[in-house]
């Protein structure tokens, strides 16, 4: 299964090092940027399956493993060209913002089907491709990974005549079956306290009696409730 379909190429370089390059044919090139452009094809319908999406980075899942298997079939057995390409490559400004873990993750997969395309281990590319693929549907389909519905992020702005430390413990013992507060950071040129918890409600639906009783007691100042971990927005 790891066999190369190009043919295996030995030597000796300069001073005296052993070398290994592939010679690939056009039929056996055609093939490996072929079976990478189907399995990009498989890898980005598996991911549109699997979870939300857009049309650009699927397009992107597709044309990924054949791009990269041309790279490597062009600097296979030329170190120079390798470090040049590596170079240019290194030029490259991705201008758009930050991806999620999990588009981090495909197209880091996507790259690996064309590394092995691109050296033509084929039908590891195949095989390896299926199993990753119906891991990602299995995740994709279940709770797997998913966090309690009743697990909030909470944050909440109180002045800084409050002490943060237990202004609140009695309204989070009546309505939450556990909480800690995960970081405290000044606001308003140090006039506020920015205090953001992580608890677990005891019932989803007192989320808005509970907001109301913190409301009163910091003074109707902002507070910001959502699902998970959220993302430190200004409130």
């Amino acid at each position: 299964m790891m066999d190369s379909i190009f043919e295996r190429v030995t030597g000796t370089g300069t001073g005296g090092i052993y070398t290994v390059s592939y010679n690939a044919t056009a039929l056996t090139a055609s093939i490996a940027i072929g079976v990478a452009l189907l399995l990009g094809l498989v890898l980005a319908a598996t991911y549109m399956l699997s979870g939300r999406h857009t049309k650009s980075f699927a397009a992107t899942l597709v044309m990924l493993p054949p791009l990269v298997s041309v790279v490597i079939l062009l600097v296979s057995g030329s170190l120079g060209m390798a470090i040049a390409v590596a170079g240019s490559f290194a030029l490259v400004r991705f201008r758009s913002m930050q991806g999620t873990a999990r588009e981090i993750c495909t197209v880091f997969f996507a790259m690996t089907i064309g590394l092995m395309c691109g050296t033509g281990v084929v039908w590891f590319a195949i095989a390896v491709t299926v199993f990753m693929c119906v891991i990602m549907l299995v995740i994709g389909k279940t709770a797997f990974g998913s966090e309690s519905k009743k697990s909030r992020s909470l944050r909440i702005i109180i002045s800084e005549s409050l002490n943060y430390t237990d202004v609140f413990d009695d309204i989070f013992e009546k309505y939450t079956s556990s909480y800690h507060l995960d970081r405290v950071r000044t606001t308003n040129l140090g006039s506020m306290f920015d205090l953001k918890y992580e608890i677990v409600l005891k019932d989803a639906r007192e989320e808005k009696n509970m907001i109301d009783e913190l409301r009163v007691r910091n003074g109707n100042l902002p507070i910001s409730c959502a699902y998970g971990t959220h993302r430190d927005e200004e409130l």
